[in-house]
């Protein structure tokens, strides 16, 4: 091999590391500034969010904080450019009690507020949420069975609306004390009320620190039934949720 092939095949090895470098980069700034993509593991989320729905999530809506970044590198305490949520906002955050899980519920309670339920009703701060039966959720599961459960229509006191289900009338969370809401704090819950793991257990999950916010839920870009193992491409068409592609999250 001559000299000049040699340096040749040299100076395309550099370029290729340069360009994965660069790619890995690029990639690193888009998870942790803009977009991350997250999956769907359980039910607490129905209706919004189905088992199975592939979401994207943008950092920058809240500013950062270290759960902001790959490996949760601690750069700085608290959070840089920070902007509140607001209520009924889809949120991605971490743990508390555990902050390498990530869990995904709707805003529900704001610092100083009073949250309570009773009788499977919301009341924020002394007032019920106002809500309206619609039409039942149907849940068709990759195996072919079929569930239906009561639905309603949530209206929160700025506006937001949003699906909940209300699948059993007598469930441990539908009567709770009153949770007051502590400064840099939030009280989450799912919309599967009977459902979700939530701010209303306090072991489990409590308040929410301001800090361990990690973005808003924004898009549905992929969703799958769970019909169909990664190796049987012959069942890929059917077990898609052609309908979820694209899904704006509300």
């Amino acid at each position: 091999m001559s000299v000049t092939t040699r340096r040749r095949g040299s100076a395309s090895f550099t370029e290729n590391v340069k360009t994965i470098v660069y790619a890995l980069l690029i990639a690193a700034f888009i998870r942790s500034f803009l977009f991350q993509p997250f999956n769907i593991p359980s039910g607490s989320m129905l209706p919004s969010l189905l088992i199975g729905d592939y979401i994207f999530v943008a950092k920058y809506p809240y500013g950062f904080s270290r759960f902001s970044f790959p490996f949760a590198i601690n750069l700085f305490q608290g959070r840089i450019l920070d902007h509140h949520p607001k209520r009924g906002d889809v949120v991605v955050f971490k743990l508390p009690r555990d902050t390498s899980i990530d869990y995904i519920k709707r805003v529900i309670g704001l610092p100083g507020d009073r949250i309570q339920m009773r009788d499977s009703r919301l009341y924020i701060n002394g007032k019920i949420v106002p809500r309206e039966k619609t039409e039942d959720f149907v849940e068709r599961e990759g195996d072919g069975n079929v569930h239906r459960y009561p639905q309603y229509i949530e209206t929160l006191p700025n506006g937001v609306r949003y699906r909940t289900l209300d699948v059993t009338e007598h469930s441990f969370a539908d009567n709770t004390p009153v949770f007051l809401v502590p400064p840099h704090h939030y009280f989450m819950m799912g919309d599967n009320r009977d459902n979700s793991q939530d701010s209303r257990f306090e072991n489990a999950v409590g308040y929410v620190p301001e800090e361990n916010l990690v973005g808003r839920a924004e898009l549905v870009f992929f969703s799958t039934n769970g019909s169909a193992h990664f190796w049987e491409l012959w069942k890929w068409p059917a077990s898609l949720r052609w309908h979820r592609a694209f899904h704006l999250i509300s």
